[in-house]
């Protein structure tokens, strides 16, 4: 069983940055896979970035060129940088994980994942 735990989330105006981290705990292997997603308000949740358990990032074209995922696999922690944050951006942002005895690809797919965090509130203000 892993247990996340998200954090670095806070408020900030427009332009700003922010790094989020999420933790995990309980793991057994190294062959763990984790994503990032996001709710805003009203919406649906969906995904943002994505890393593989040989640490290959994936992301989505809509925020690559602001949001970078990486992971220090060694603590098994996982990170999002966000620069230039707009108002848009403002959501609960989840850290999702897998952990397979095998090569974990990653997912933009919600079900893929069985262990989520408890979320970090963004909010940017214009």
């Amino acid at each position: 069983q892993i247990h996340l735990v998200e954090s670095g989330g806070d408020s900030v105006q427009a332009g700003g940055s922010l790094r989020l981290s999420c933790a995990a705990s309980g793991w057994r292997t190294r062959r763990i896979c984790m994503g990032w997603f996001r709710q805003a308000p009203g919406k649906e949740r969906e995904p943002i970035a994505y890393i593989d358990s040989d640490d290959t990032t994936t992301s989505k074209d809509s925020v690559a060129d602001r949001f970078t995922i990486s992971r220090d696999s060694g603590k098994m922690i996982l990170y999002l940088e966000m620069d230039s944050l707009k108002v848009e951006d403002t959501a609960t942002y989840y850290c999702a994980a897998e952990e397979v005895p095998r090569f974990c690809s990653g997912s933009y797919l919600e079900q893929y994942y069985r262990f989520w965090g408890q979320g970090t509130q963004v909010t940017v203000s214009s």
